[in-house]
């Protein structure tokens, strides 16, 4: 069984209606310019589409020149609204936006959720933005 997690912020910090959000983001996306390099690891913003958009496009254009060679894509992102020691795993198989669901890598979970700093927490995901907005 496949449990989601809904959008917090859909609406807010971007559009809520697909055909709107992926208009959004396919402007974004034709207009940023990719950098050279190959990162290891990428730091985006998590504000509203309105005040990052066009950097986080260019975070992602440039990752689209090389998408062939990623395996994996872990994302982290900071607690706005739960207090937590370590890391928080959402209690969920997806994340849903207005233009489709993400599936978690369960498999990725099962393996680190023993570790003492990890914990499975719906409350630190329920109405966080860091993530979803990405």
């Amino acid at each position: 069984m496949v449990t989601v997690r809904s959008p917090a912020v859909a609406g807010l910090f971007y559009p809520a209606d697909s055909q709107q959000l992926a208009e959004h983001i396919e402007q974004l996306l034709s207009a940023a310019q990719p950098h050279k390099s190959i990162p290891k690891a990428l730091i985006v913003p998590h504000a509203g589409y309105i005040y990052l958009g066009a950097i986080a496009a260019s975070v992602y254009i440039t990752l689209c020149s090389f998408a062939e060679r990623i395996r994996r894509v872990i994302l982290l992102g900071p607690a706005h609204r739960a207090a937590l020691r370590g890391l928080a795993l959402p209690d969920v198989n997806a994340f849903t936006s207005p233009i489709g669901q993400m599936m978690i890598d369960t498999a990725a979970i099962t393996d680190t959720i023993h570790l003492p700093q990890v914990t499975v927490s719906w409350q630190t995901h329920a109405l966080e933005h860091s993530l979803e907005v990405q």
